[in-house]
């Protein structure tokens, strides 16, 4: 089982901690974490490869994690892409940041948190239901 998670490209460094703790929950249940920004490199004008490769992933995978600290439109076509798929939708976002009403609301469920160690143990939860 594998899951991709979409993240800003821009702020992807910003978000480690973020990253780590859905990274172990993830291992904790046995899923493979693809995080397309980590596995591939563009340059301008490679936007339909860019774009190709990413749906290829999201094929590949059995659900999306959506991390939407930091707005990205990328994200949202991600999304999208993943619902027309009808892949399960995680949407994740800390509590100090700005709500996305579109993600929100293509995702399956939810986790609002505090800090990395509640992102782990909501996303767990969540993971472990999924995949039983």
């Amino acid at each position: 089982m594998q899951a991709y998670i979409a993240i800003s490209f821009s702020k992807r460094k910003f978000l480690q901690k973020e990253l780590d703790a859905i990274i172990d929950a993830l291992k904790t249940c046995s899923i493979l974490p693809f995080v397309f920004v980590d596995n591939f490199s563009f340059s301008p004008g490679m936007e339909n490869e860019m774009m190709q490769q990413a749906f290829a992933a999201i094929d590949k995978s059995d659900l999306l994690i959506a991390e939407t600290s930091d707005k990205a439109i990328g994200i949202g076509v991600e999304v999208g892409y993943a619902k027309a798929k009808n892949k399960p939708i995680l949407y994740l976002r800390n509590e100090n940041a700005e709500h996305s009403t579109t993600i929100s609301g293509a995702s399956d469920f939810k986790i609002i948190y505090c800090d990395a160690n509640d992102l782990k143990k909501q996303l767990t939860g969540i993971i472990t239901t999924l995949v039983k």
